[in-house]
């Protein structure tokens, strides 16, 4: 058929074949335009009265104008086969985006949205489609979806059911009245729908098996598993609305498709939304009015330590000390500071202490109604602060009827720290290591050094002097002494171990040294090690989180996500990594909106940082160029400035300029970590060195950046690669790695 020309089409190339026909790409020689001709197989188009069908439908079909289907130009005829013209849409089809990689919560749900638009349009107009899959949905270079094939199931009407499901295939999306071989109307679309969401959101059939008879068997009698048990981060709305879809009683099912999509507009399309959980809490910085008002190191601590001990409740959502030391001194209302943190319940107290003796006051608020549930007071000295806390924080489980396991009870009841001065060291260290700076860093040494003069050895303060070492490494300062920082954060993790064999943290500091060695395998199960022991730990969720972006699993990673911002979602910096995910999806301009709306609480920090590469990757030069202009003033560590600055200067193709920003201290830096010298081989890619850029993408990877979805197809950084033998024998080796990292 190459070509050939049938009527005025001249056919070009042969696009995709099924058991509904061969289709080719050809070119309408009348309108100078590309067209898709489907011809339809002799035996679906022999009987004259199922003929007259097709034609009947096909043209209601081509009536239809909706810009979530694909329009119907032509029906012909040509040497004894029907064929049908159509629009030729450049893209993939749903079938192949699914087969691509894991599918994003909000990507899954656009798509969604658009194809029952689509096919309400198509049922108001008294069209029914019948066979809605995967491969009937085209999605456009701009993420457009087109619903396909309108009108062609129509032919399966009179036609044996064995023999249909042998010549079309579908057997995987039909409803129960389709399998049994029944009248159907647009229900049978919703049930089809219902099954290609199920498949978008786990890439597995709601009803997988092989073999038809099978297959029909499951689909007339058994439930299908829900999609939040394989994967957990998808919210629970999602497993109604899909098991509603898939009612095998029709009349339980949803009665039409305007029902569905108000349904599905109402989750918000976002996959990071988060529904209020009842068990929920929020404690305040408790508030100082001692006389002297000098006790506010003190009253953080105690606020810290409640917020510890609740954490390891497990039927408790508890925000993080990060998000609600941002609310100190607010003049919010209870039910406001709830809304803000999507939580139910606030703890909010006082603190007097004159000389030794202490008087605390906290008082538990229903934000729901603005009660107050319980208020206490509590009285003692210095040395019974731990005690008072342990009990106030029993208090809260009891008002709240939770149930304490016996390892929250151990937790509870365990100090980390028993001097709150030297608790208090560790406290302010942990917020200097977050600022990304040289001084930050250097404050932060003093005051963990202090700390453990004050307390001696605790398991706590060797973590913080762990976390210390290795961000040093992290930020690229102290390049030619890696391996002795790194033993050093080791031997920090190992101490705190050796006084606490359940402490999070050293698992935490045992995955990062793990990281910086280039084994990010390795790094991401003591992480996840580390998450067991404290599941809502936010520094851990938000490493691995990062981690797991950079191998390209972006799913696991969004999940991670979804709970860092549930325990803490006031922390500024935290917010950039949804809109990093969908960059490495390749919405680079979804995700740019979405890391600059994250980094206007922090954008001289790290989410600055990131929001420039983005910005980079969409071109936005000027932009980028003062965002890193506000990152040197602010003085964000220097190696990840000159990255950036070598990007940009690639970018505008001043080569000369560009590789004086390689410097040494860069070039080190760049050795001992997994995205600067992504960074690296991006600058020398822009600038044609493939040479200098697959070097460079080489120690990337043997670091452990290995998402190959967004080096082979999405990095914009990475055009002028593409082709390039080198680099497709590299993304060869990358592509495995990729497929066979454990989650």
């Amino acid at each position: 058929m190459i070509n050939k020309t049938i009527a005025h089409y001249k056919i070009l190339e042969k696009i995709g074949e099924g058991g509904m026909g061969v289709v080719y790409k050809a070119e309408d020689t009348k309108l100078i335009r590309m067209v898709a001709l489907k011809f339809l197989p002799p035996e679906l188009t022999r009987d004259a009265q199922a003929k007259a069908r097709f034609v009947q439908e096909a043209q209601a079909a081509a009536a239809l104008d909706h810009p979530n289907i694909c329009a119907v130009h032509e029906i012909g005829e040509a040497e004894g086969a029907t064929y049908i013209v159509m629009p030729h849409i450049k893209g993939q089809s749903l079938k192949e985006r699914i087969a691509a990689g894991p599918i994003s919560v909000e990507e899954a749900l656009a798509i969604a949205s658009q194809v029952a638009e689509g096919l309400k349009e198509a049922h108001e107009r008294g069209i029914i489609h019948r066979d809605i899959k995967p491969a009937n949905i085209m999605l456009t270079e701009k993420g457009q979806a087109k619903i396909m094939d309108f009108g062609l199931a129509k032919l399966e009407a009179g036609v044996d059911l064995t023999r249909t499901m042998a010549v079309i295939g579908t057997a995987a999306y039909m409803s129960p009245e389709q399998a049994r071989g029944e009248e159907v109307d647009h229900r049978t679309d919703i049930w089809s729908f219902g099954a290609t969401l199920y498949e978008m959101l786990t890439r597995q059939k709601p009803f997988g098996h092989k073999h038809d008879q099978a297959l029909l068997y499951s689909i007339l009698n058994d439930t299908s598993e829900t999609v939040s048990r394989i994967r957990p981060e998808i919210p629970n709305y999602l497993d109604r609305l899909i098991q509603k879809a898939l009612e095998k009683d029709r009349s339980r099912r949803y009665q039409n498709m305007a029902e569905l999509l108000k349904d599905l507009k109402s989750t918000g399309l976002s996959g990071l939304s988060v529904p209020k959980v009842d068990k929920s809490i929020i404690v305040l910085p408790f508030e100082d009015i001692s006389p002297g008002k000098d006790n506010e190191y003190f009253c953080d601590g105690m606020t810290e330590e409640i917020i510890t001990d609740l954490s390891h409740v497990h039927d408790l959502l508890v925000i993080s000390r990060s998000s609600a030391m941002t609310l100190k001194g607010t003049k919010k209302t209870i039910p406001e500071i709830a809304g803000a943190v999507n939580v139910r319940y606030v703890l909010e107290g006082s603190v007097r202490k004159a000389g030794n003796d202490l008087r605390i006051v906290a008082q538990l608020i229903d934000a729901a109604n603005d009660t107050l549930l319980w208020a206490e007071k509590f009285a003692g000295t210095l040395i019974d602060v731990f005690d008072i806390q342990e009990k106030l924080s029993r208090r809260i489980v009891e008002a709240l009827k939770l149930k304490l396991s016996p390892d929250a009870n151990r937790k509870i009841a365990a100090r980390p720290i028993e001097n709150v001065h030297a608790y208090e060291s560790y406290l302010r260290a942990r917020q200097e290591i977050l600022r990304f700076t040289e001084a930050g860093l250097e404050q932060a040494q003093k005051m963990l050094q202090n700390g453990l003069e004050i307390a001696g050895e605790n398991a706590l303060l060797y973590a913080g002097m762990g976390f210390f070492s290795w961000q040093q490494i992290n930020l690229g300062y102290k390049a030619h002494e890696f391996e002795s920082l790194l033993r050093q954060t080791e031997d920090c993790a190992q101490k705190a171990l050796q006084l606490d064999a359940h402490s999070g943290y050293g698992y935490f500091l045992l995955g990062l040294v793990e990281n910086k060695r280039g084994n990010e395998q390795q790094a991401v199960r003591l992480l996840e090690r580390a998450l067991e022991i404290e599941p809502d730990n936010p520094d851990v969720l938000y490493w691995l989180a990062l981690f797991l972006s950079v191998v390209g699993k972006g799913a696991s990673a969004r999940a991670l996500v979804k709970r860092l911002l549930a325990v803490d979602p006031l922390t500024a910096f935290h917010h950039f990594l949804p809109g990093w995910l969908d960059y490495t999806e390749g919405k680079l301009e979804e995700g740019l909106e979405r890391c600059r709306s994250a980094s206007e609480k922090d954008p001289s920090g790290v989410s600055g940082w990131v929001l420039a590469i983005l910005l980079l990757g969409n071109r936005r030069l000027e932009e980028a160029g003062s965002l890193i202009g506000l990152l040197e003033r602010r003085a964000f560590a220097t190696p990840y400035i000159q990255s950036l600055l070598f990007v940009k200067l690639a970018m505008s193709t001043r080569k000369s300029e560009a590789v004086k920003c390689v410097t040494k201290e860069l070039e080190a830096a760049a050795q001992q970590d997994e995205v600067l010298p992504w960074l690296m081989a991006s600058g020398y890619a822009l600038l044609d060195e493939n040479e200098d850029a697959l070097r460079w993408l080489e120690i990337a990877v043997s670091r452990g950046f290995i998402n190959f979805p967004f080096l082979s197809q999405y990095d914009p950084f990475m055009q002028n690669l593409r082709g390039d033998k080198c680099f497709e024998k590299l993304m060869v080796r990358v592509k495995y790695d990729w497929e066979h990292f454990e989650v």
